[in-house]
């Protein structure tokens, strides 16, 4: 029994003595030399040095005889702490590597990832039943517009042509014969030695020659427009791919097959590259877009290099589902840089910013009442509280808190305390993996 009590007893002086090591860590030195820095730690690591006396504060008749005393007055700037007052008592400088709050303009960027597309997109099929008799193109060739792709076997709408133009010919001259049967009996009538009755009937002739000629010529227009069918030609600029048929193959109209389709051609220059972003930023697009100030730098997943273009357009509506709309912007990729269906790395540049503070972003220290950082000053670490706006390209944009050009801890802030005293090392160089 008695055993059992002696083993609590002991238990509960472990946790006292643990407690007040984290409450008065420089009460910890003074038990047990080296503890402070470790209490200190573990207090920096749970964010609790807002809410607890600094390190060297302790009662004055030890760690854990009388409540903690009223901190001490803060150490003047310019001079170290020292003596058991001091924030820096006992303890050596921290190494620490610093860096410096930048303030100047800075670009409002929005990172996305987009696909590649065409802006124009031509199945070539063709409008008639035929056999193909030359392909003028090879699989991916670049095509203009008005390029002859195909050729098929246009000799059946050629006949056809002829036997219209024939009978085209035939009714015009039965129109003159008309004509000259109206002149004669006009001349008989006048003498009063013909009928009007045959003067009407050689003018119908005349108008039923008028009639057959009109459809004559109707019927050639449409032959020929029939026959320009059999030359198939590129309706846009852009790269074709493989061509599905080849010379002897036959071809028909209306055939959704594979076999009836000659080859797609796609407009790659300019393109387009499409991608989505929250509703919440599409105000600020808009502005940007109305201002003329978008710029969209697409890097192809791989590449090293970026493309630059500018929004082409918004989509009309917002995906109810996913609450983001579409856009998308227009490269002129005149070196085929961006290939269709391709996947690209998006930073799109909305504005830029006036006079914003930045710091790098492992300056940034999180704890229980906000973002803090440490600024050095005379050698000595302050807790600064700040807000962040947002972080791009590894800084952070500080809405609140420094006015920039401060001297701010960027490694080794885990080993710091308010008012410690640190001294300025090289950063650790980064090692290739």
């Amino acid at each position: 029994m008695k055993s059992g009590k002696v083993s609590r007893s002991l238990i509960g002086l472990v946790v006292v003595l643990i407690l007040a090591g984290l409450i008065w860590p420089g009460a910890a030195d003074r038990v047990l030399p080296g503890a402070g820095a470790g209490f200190a730690s573990i207090r920096s690591t749970l964010g609790l040095n807002a809410f607890l006396p600094d390190y060297a504060s302790a009662p004055a008749g030890g760690p854990v005889a009388q409540a903690p005393a009223a901190q001490a007055p803060a150490t003047p700037q310019g001079q170290r702490g020292g003596g058991r007052g001091g924030a820096g008592a006992g303890r050596p400088p921290a190494p620490v590597v610093l860096d410096t709050a930048t303030k100047g303009p800075v670009a409002v960027v929005v990172e996305a990832v987009g696909a590649v597309q065409p802006i124009a997109t031509v199945a070539l099929k063709s409008r008639v039943d035929a056999q193909v008799q030359e392909i003028r193109v090879a699989d991916g060739a670049v095509v203009q517009a008005g390029d002859v792709i195909a050729i098929l076997d246009s000799r059946q709408i050629q006949a056809q042509i002829k036997q219209a133009e024939a009978s085209l010919a035939r009714n015009s001259t039965t129109l003159e014969q008309a004509r000259r049967d109206v002149g004669r009996f006009e001349e008989l009538v006048e003498r009063a030695s013909g009928t009007k009755v045959n003067l009407d009937n050689a003018r119908t002739q005349v108008a039923a020659a008028q009639a057959l000629i009109m459809g004559d010529q109707a019927q050639i227009e449409n032959l020929k427009v029939q026959l320009s069918y059999y030359t198939i030609v590129a309706p846009i600029s852009g790269r074709i791919g493989s061509v599905g048929v080849k010379a002897g193959n036959i071809i028909r109209a209306g055939d959704n097959n594979p076999t009836g389709t000659l080859g797609t051609i796609i407009q790659i220059k300019p393109i387009y590259v499409a991608f989505s972003i929250p509703q919440r930023l599409l105000p600020d697009l808009r502005e940007s877009v109305k201002a003329d100030e978008s710029i969209v730098e697409a890097t192809p997943q791989g590449a090293k290099t970026a493309a630059k273009g500018k929004i082409a357009f918004i989509e009309n509506t917002i995906d109810i589902a996913t609450g983001t709309v579409i856009v998308r912007a227009r490269f002129e990729n005149a070196d085929e840089f961006l290939w269709p269906g391709q996947l690209c790395n998006l930073r799109i540049t909305l504005r830029t910013e006036d006079s914003v503070v930045t710091i790098p972003r492992n300056a940034t220290q999180a704890g229980q009442v906000g973002s803090f950082v440490y600024v050095i000053e005379k050698g000595v670490a302050r807790v600064q509280q700040v807000s962040i706006g947002r972080t791009q390209d590894g800084r952070d944009i500080v809405t609140e808190g420094l006015k920039g050009g401060e001297s701010i801890v960027v490694e080794g802030a885990l080993g710091l305390i308010n008012g410690a005293r640190v001294e300025p090392r090289p950063a650790t160089a980064k090692r290739d993996i």
